[in-house]
């Protein structure tokens, strides 16, 4: 399913992650959503990876829906540069383009699918 999140790319709070490093742990607070501008990220649970995730891919949007820990860790995969967007902007991003709210919805409903299916 090709979602756009091209919203993202003028993101100010850029965040660089280097090869292996933890981006966030499972159990974890979620205080934000990543947008993957270059890189790769593993999403992992159990040292099991679920998913990995290339650039214009987002991730650590369950968390600001519903403030639960991190369900899963991410990872870099190689050198990550991600822009960093808090739950205020995630919600003022919804309320001012309508879309962006259905493609965070048609993604983890992906998601969620493909997670029933394996």
């Amino acid at each position: 399913m090709p979602t756009s999140f091209s919203i993202l790319n003028n993101e100010p709070d850029i965040r660089a992650f280097s090869t292996g490093q933890t981006i966030f742990a499972e159990g974890d607070t979620g205080d934000y959503l990543y947008y993957i501008i270059e890189g790769q990220v593993e999403i992992r649970r159990n040292d099991r990876v679920l998913k990995t995730l290339l650039k214009g891919e987002i991730f650590g949007e369950m968390a600001l829906l519903d403030a639960s820990p991190r369900s899963a860790t991410a990872l870099a995969k190689q050198a990550v540069k991600a822009a960093a967007v808090n739950q205020k902007r995630f919600l003022q991003m919804i309320a001012g383009t309508p879309f962006f709210a259905v493609q965070v919805m048609q993604l983890m409903a992906d998601r969620l699918r493909h997670s029933n299916e394996s």
